[in-house]
């Protein structure tokens, strides 16, 4: 079995990991803030890693959950200078394509392998390993980590080359980011027009409308559960970021997700900045920019 590094156990990683080691996989984390979920692998049998140094020289396949690719970037330094020849980092993470192709350069370079598999689904998912996978690596690499992302991944699509998986994630992304945009504004037009947004829910859910991102969504606008979809604003406004950075690399005309940027930035910006506000908490800014008390 593959001896596996896990990088950032926190919404997403827990799940991941677990799974892993349900799975066989001898494990070697490390702590970040919360150590809790560090405690709860080690109780499982994970090994914990004093440094990332540590980390790098007991593992073969080392994952990487980041908030972005700054810390990425700097995670990847240290195992590039650590890890066995022939090792494979995988960046779960939801990072800048351009960062993404220069790593998997320099990894390659370095003796080692690289492979993107950003994430589809939520910290539930992961834990009963139903998660998607969106992997850019070459053939020969993705045939040697596909066994691994399976134990925490239900669906696995090979995109492309590094960097193909996290511009699919981003485009993922602007999709779902999108519908919570116009979720939020379609209820300060219910409430501001007196329709409601309990009557605005039992039109929409159950029609053509309805998917399981408007559910998480209206877990909260409509039921008040603010755990309900726990990705946060601030991670939300980071890959719309991204993806802008994306078009205009690709000369491409992006109005649309411009708005989108917008919207999640002035939310942000006036207070939505916090480790638990959340991308459903989105109704609650452009309701409060509408004059409308929720």
């Amino acid at each position: 079995m593959e001896k596996i590094g896990f990088v950032g156990v926190g919404l997403m990683g827990h799940g991941m990991a677990s799974n892993l080691l349900a799975a066989g996989h001898p494990l070697t984390v490390i702590a970040h803030r919360n150590r809790g979920p560090v405690e709860d692998l080690v109780g499982k049998g994970a090994s914990e890693a004093g440094s990332l140094e540590e980390l790098a020289q007991a593992s073969d396949i080392v994952h990487i959950c980041a908030p972005g690719s700054p810390q990425v970037e700097a995670i990847v330094e240290v195992l590039l200078a650590h890890m066995a020849k022939g090792g494979v980092v995988v960046d779960c993470s939801t990072s800048n394509p351009v960062s993404t192709e220069m790593l998997a350069g320099k990894t390659e370079a370095a003796g080692l392998h690289w492979a993107d598999a950003p994430l589809g689904g939520t910290p539930a998912q992961a834990e009963t390993g139903e998660l998607s996978a969106m992997v850019g690596a070459n053939a020969e690499t993705f045939a040697r980590v596909e066994p691994v992302i399976a134990t925490w991944a239900k669906a696995i699509v090979r995109i492309g080359d590094p960097g193909a998986g996290h511009k699919m994630k981003l485009l993922n992304n602007f999709l779902s980011l999108g519908y919570g945009a116009i979720y939020a504004e379609a209820l300060a037009m219910a409430e501001k027009s007196g329709v409601g947004t309990e009557m605005f829910d039992r039109v929409i859910r159950g029609s053509r409308m309805d998917c399981g991102f408007y559910q998480t969504f209206m877990g909260y606008a409509v039921e008040g559960n603010r755990e309900a979809h726990k990705f946060t604003l601030t991670n939300a406004l980071k890959d719309m970021r991204y993806l802008t950075a994306m078009a205009d690399g690709a000369g491409v005309a992006n109005p649309v997700q411009g708005a989108v940027k917008n919207s999640l930035a002035m939310a942000v910006n006036t207070g939505g900045d916090g480790r638990e506000d959340y991308v459903p908490h989105l109704v609650d800014f452009v309701a409060k920019a509408n004059g409308i008390t929720r």
